[in-house]
């Protein structure tokens, strides 16, 4: 871990760079100084030999020369005079640790053997050949004479120099060792504790912590790093929250629009979706019974027709709109390609829900449809009773007199059924007005079920009443209400067979009046229930009637309307040969009560 850290890089860094230049340095230092000693050692014992030859140039003794030689030689060399006559003059005192040296090795040897005859000087490093000892030997001509001084000294005294001064280069190069690792460390920390700072301020970036600051301790270019960390926290806080601002106001664009919208990848994933989309998305998978993840369109599986339009959207590059059908909703799809620059990198779908407008496409077919047929039957009843009476025909007064009954009687028709059909279209407008006053319950249900007791009593229907709050009174229209009880009594006693049943029951809860009409009649097919409210629906195949107890069809919508308009509910529920059972509730308005 410590060699993957900046520290631990930089210290690695500077230091195999500075033991580098040690290295070198070293070298060419050891280099340096033995050559040095060397030199120096040869001008030390060149400068006695000269003053030796000096000596013997003016002393003609050998005591006086070997004396004189003794006092100017260093103790750690020896001096050999030769002359001609190939002998050893004079040999200085000894040196225990120098060995002795024949005239033959000084003669054998070319460089020194003409030092006499050349007149030259002569400097080199020899060894000896009964000794591996090296030594330095010099020697110099005799002035006015034939003959030679040599001068030579071991090695063993440079060698000394040489590794002391070895010690000292080595000593420094460790102690520079040592200062440059805690030069590097310091160096390191300066440079890394910002960073590590900042590393640690990015984490908490990360983590959605925009407000983290960085400290500034210097000025220069980690000073200016700090500056600009602190500065890119800023930015993208004010960015990322400018970010979510678009996408919560985009999100809450698509949650209110009632139109679906789905986008979508080159792939077909589903990236977008809002709750109009889900909603599609969920019915058509139960439908194919696909599970699904639940969530915002994300994990969808894109349905079949979705996915062929997709693949043509994709490879034509064009819009294309279709009308798909799922659990009883139909949908109208237009989906259009989503551009990348030049390139389509996925497609945009917006679902509408044209249910409705279907529904009330059909139902304005149907409205015409069942208007038409509703007045051609008293239409053609009207023209073809009038040419009979206008062709004489009919020859007797009573005859006409029928006839003419019949003729008034389909006109009573066709004028109820425009009354009905123009009171619905008020009360769907929104143009119904009521009229409210306080009645008393028990008066105003009993006068309603009175008048069908003569009617039921043809029919051969048991008509029962039931009130539980009879002394209460209740705030409704009167008249608008009786047309309501009147429709749905009526239907009641019409529709039920012989030594059938027939119950009104009035109750009261703490929030409500619940009017309940119930049958034994022939109850109404499980198909025909959603739609037992809608204009001129008729369940003609279970509600077994005679011609001249059909109706228009129209009592129910506008029995709705009138409930609805009161801020109630009505519903109904049947079973086939059993019969039916309408429930009113109207809410109790304790406000206006009291005025």
């Amino acid at each position: 871990m410590f060699w993957r850290s900046v520290v631990g890089k930089l210290w690695f860094t500077i230091l195999l760079l500075v033991c580098f230049v040690l290295f070198i340095l070293t070298v060419l230092l050891l280099g340096f100084f033995e050559n040095y000693h060397v030199v120096e050692a040869e001008k030390d014992l060149l400068q006695t030999a000269s003053k030796v030859s000096d000596v013997v140039a003016e002393y003609e003794e050998s005591d006086i020369v070997l004396t004189m030689t003794e006092l100017v030689k260093d103790p750690s060399s020896q001096v050999v005079i030769t002359d001609d006559s190939e002998e050893i003059l004079t040999v200085a005192s000894k040196n225990e640790n120098l060995p002795d040296i024949s005239y033959d090795w000084f003669m054998n040897d070319e460089e020194l053997a003409g030092v006499a005859e050349n007149q030259e000087d002569v400097m080199k490093v020899a060894e000896i050949n009964s000794s591996e000892l090296g030594f330095i030997v010099v020697g110099t001509p005799l002035q006015g004479e034939e003959g030679a001084v040599f001068v030579y000294q071991s090695l063993d005294t440079i060698e000394e120099t040489t590794d002391q001064t070895t010690k000292f280069i080595f000593l420094g190069a460790g102690i520079a060792i040592i200062l440059t690792t805690i030069f590097a460390f310091f160096l390191s920390t300066r440079i890394t504790s910002p960073l590590i700072k900042m590393r640690e301020g990015a984490l908490e970036l990360t983590k959605g912590e925009f407000n983290t600051k960085i400290p500034i301790l210097t000025h220069d270019e980690i000073g200016e790093l700090a500056m600009a960390f602190n500065r890119m926290g800023r930015q993208l806080k004010f960015h990322i929250d400018a970010l979510n601002h678009e996408k919560e106001q985009l999100s809450g664009i698509l949650r209110s629009m009632a139109d679906g919208v789905l986008t979508m990848n080159r792939q077909g994933d589903v990236l977008v979706s809002n709750p109009p989309a889900d909603q599609y998305l969920q019915a058509w998978a139960f439908e194919n019974k696909i599970e699904n993840e639940e969530g915002d369109g994300e994990g969808y599986t894109l349905p079949a027709p979705i996915q062929h339009v997709f693949n043509e959207v994709i490879e034509n590059e064009e819009e294309l709109m279709t009308e798909v059908a799922v659990q009883g909703r139909s949908w109208v799809i237009i989906m259009t390609p989503l551009y990348d620059e030049e390139h389509v990198r996925g497609a945009v779908a917006v679902l509408r829900d044209m249910t409705d407008e279907r529904r009330l496409d059909k139902l304005r077919k149907d409205f015409i449809a069942n208007v038409s047929h509703e007045l051609r039957t008293p239409i053609s009843m009207l023209q073809g009773y009038s040419e009979a009476i206008v062709d004489d025909i009919a020859e007797s007064r009573e005859d006409k007199n029928e006839l003419a009954k019949i003729i008034h009687d389909e006109s009573l028709r066709i004028g109820r059924l425009v009354n009905e059909l123009l009171d619905l279209a008020r009360m769907e407008a929104g143009h119904i007005s009521l009229y409210r006053d306080s009645v008393e319950t028990d008066v105003f249900i009993k006068k309603i079920v009175r008048k069908f007791k003569g009617l039921a009593e043809d029919k051969h229907v048991d008509l029962r009443l039931s009130i539980e709050e009879k002394d209460d009174r209740m705030n409704i229209d009167p008249d608008r209400m009786e047309q309501v009880m009147t429709n749905l009594i009526d239907n009641a006693i019409r529709h039920t067979a012989e030594n059938g049943v027939v119950d009104v029951i009035v109750a009261k809860s703490s929030k409500e009046w619940i009017f309940e009409i119930s049958d034994s009649g022939y109850g109404i097919p499980e198909d025909d229930l959603p739609f037992i409210f809608e204009r001129f629906y008729k369940a003609d195949k279970s509600r077994k009637r005679e011609t001249s107890q059909k109706g228009t069809g129209l009592g129910l919508a506008i029995a709705k309307n009138i409930v609805e308009a009161h801020n109630g509910k009505i519903h109904v529920h049947s079973i086939m040969n059993e019969g039916t059972t309408f429930t009113v509730r109207i809410p109790i308005q304790l406000d206006e009560f009291e005025k």
